[in-house]
């Protein structure tokens, strides 16, 4: 059985590697993994680089299709505004995300995009798996560069 968080936190570690900040996502659909995608923009000089996006346009592209139903995404931290927008856009059924983001996320925090009214679609969106791990991958990067 796949472990897609467990594959999202990989992708966060390859990106840490490159000095990028450990953020890593899987979509996942009917228990196949369709793409993962980790933080890149550096290396891409692409602001919109992040990991759910990379993931998400990999999925598309695989499908053929901008539309993602029936698709779960796993991802490392809470997805910023900026992601929360295309997950909905993409129509994913269901978000996982391991540490919140008190400053960035726009999930449980900031903004809480999926319960505006001007949200055309919220998935399930399920936070705190494997926090810890994901939280501490994060601290442990920025304690580096300080």
């Amino acid at each position: 059985m796949v472990d897609p968080m467990g594959l999202a936190l990989d992708a966060a570690r390859d990106a840490a590697e490159d000095g990028e900040v450990p953020v890593g996502a899987v979509l996942v659909r009917d228990g196949t993994v369709l793409a993962t995608g980790r933080n890149r923009p550096r290396r891409d000089s692409d602001p919109t680089a992040h990991a759910e996006i990379v993931a998400i346009r990999a999925a598309a592209l695989a499908l053929g299709s901008d539309r993602l139903p029936g698709c779960d995404l796993y991802v490392t931290l809470e997805p910023c505004a900026m992601c929360a927008g295309a997950i909905s856009f993409a129509r994913i059924r269901r978000l996982y995300f391991g540490a919140p983001d008190p400053k960035g996320g726009a999930v449980e925090h900031g903004p809480r995009f999926f319960a505006q009214p001007t949200c055309h679609h919220a998935p399930e969106a399920y936070g705190g798996l494997r926090e810890a791990e994901s939280a501490a991958l994060l601290r442990s990067f920025f304690a580096e560069r300080r």
